[in-house]
């Protein structure tokens, strides 16, 4: 298995762009199937993700190729509803080809999504939401198959804001007869990128970015070009690395509006950040202080995607902090990895109490899901010595070869390949 080894006390300094947002480009990807003909995407970062779900979309009948940053689907082929079970339990965003096949071709089959183990993510809303627009629906074991003649518009009230659910039901409701409303939708720039993609095709959908979002469906879509968003938690993650690294780096083509909550907490841990249009920096120039409180909650809260890595921060601040997680009951898994490297932190039921200590130390840790993995990263760059990082397969799923990305703002960072053996 590859790993990542790291040479910890450098200060991260340099500009870097913003790859294109993975929690975009996948439903984005998705839904290219719901207009025949080429669609073109691009922006779309080089992560495992984004390969299993092209391979989701070939699997259909599409062709789709990534060459550079750019994906073309061409979808007139699109024929098979069947997803393979194999294909699906590498990666939960797969969900989302529910709504599009169901508007494509009026049947799914397909089985529950695997993914990051980082606690029970139901897909109770989605199957809750389909079906509240006229989809019929069998399970039978882990496999679902979700059938529909024509599907009608209705008014759906969530119980949580999810992001899939929401999504899902906005893919599907597009080419749905009637009007849909989805009250208290969620809020993520990336539903508002998905409203973008789908309007760009010819759908009538506004309120994406609001908890009230309205469909009025239409008959068809049609192929579109579209650029994706940067991913906010790319830019958050490097924005810590460099506060935790003491370092000056300067981010590009990044989304400051999409980062207000991050923005703001690691401002009251000390760190000077500076904002001109799609430019930011961030700046580091002591030790970063305490922060009292942070829950993690739907957007436009601090987001749990960041969760992992501003406890590495807090983790090296002066005085104590309280981290409350309220979105994902197993995802404090990266706190023995870093109590391993020395960090003082206490977990009680869903918080985690962080006594900040002078300095982490280099040790052989393992990421346990995507963004743990990237706290252990940013812990490896600020740590005293050497860290080995394994099963970094799950860092690949979000970040767009985080060693080159961190390796260009000057960090001791590398892959390793094992050799094999005869």
């Amino acid at each position: 298995m590859e790993k990542l080894v790291i040479e910890g006390g450098k200060p991260l300094s340099g500009a870097i762009r913003i790859h294109g947002a993975k929690n975009a480009a996948l439903p984005i990807l998705a839904a290219s199937i719901m207009a025949e003909g080429t669609i073109t995407i691009e922006n779309v970062p080089d992560l495992s993700d984004i390969h299993v779900m092209l391979g989701i979309l070939r699997a259909l009948g599409c062709k789709a190729e990534l060459v550079g940053d750019n994906v073309t689907v061409s979808t007139n082929a699109v024929h098979q509803f069947h997803i393979p079970e194999s294909l699906m339990s590498q990666m939960r965003s797969s969900i989302f080809l529910m709504g599009p096949l169901l508007s494509r071709l009026g049947r799914v089959e397909l089985y529950q999504p695997g993914g990051c183990a980082i606690g029970e993510r139901k897909i109770d809303l989605h199957l809750q939401g389909l079906a509240a627009l006229g989809a019929h629906i069998e399970e039978n074991g882990s496999q679902i198959v979700c059938t529909a003649n024509e599907l009608q518009g209705a008014e759906i009230a969530l119980d949580y804001p999810s992001v899939g659910a929401t999504e899902n039901i906005m893919m599907a409701a597009a080419t749905a007869r009637g009007m849909t409303t989805i009250i208290n939708a969620a809020r993520e720039p990336e539903i508002q990128d998905l409203q973008n993609f789908l309007n760009a095709m010819g759908a009538r959908i506004i309120g994406a970015g609001t908890d009230t979002i309205t469909i009025e469906g239409v008959s068809e879509l049609t192929p579109c070009t579209y650029r994706i968003i940067p991913d906010r938690i790319v830019a958050g993650t490097l924005m810590i690395a460099a506060a935790v690294t003491r370092g000056n780096v300067t981010l590009e083509k990044v989304c400051p509006a999409h980062l207000t909550s991050a923005i703001h907490v690691l401002k009251r841990a000390g760190i000077q950040i500076t904002i001109n249009g799609d430019i930011m920096n961030v700046c580091a120039l002591s030790r970063p202080k305490s922060v009292e409180r942070i829950v993690t909650s739907p957007y436009p809260s601090f987001p749990t995607d960041l969760q992992s890595q501003i406890m590495v921060l807090l983790s090296l601040a002066e005085g104590v902090s309280i981290v409350k997680e309220t979105v994902f009951e197993g995802r404090f898994k990266h706190v023995d990895e870093l109590s391993r490297m020395g960090a003082d932190i206490r977990v009680d039921l869903n918080s985690a109490y962080i006594r900040g200590v002078p300095r982490l130390y280099g040790a052989t840790v393992e990421a346990t899901d995507l963004r743990a993995g990237a706290a252990l990263v940013i812990a490896g760059l600020a740590a005293q010595g050497s860290t080995v990082i394994e099963q970094i397969h799950h860092i690949d799923r979000g970040y767009d070869r985080i060693e080159l990305m961190l390796g260009s703002l000057g960090a001791g960072i590398h892959r390793t390949t094992p050799v094999p053996t005869e």
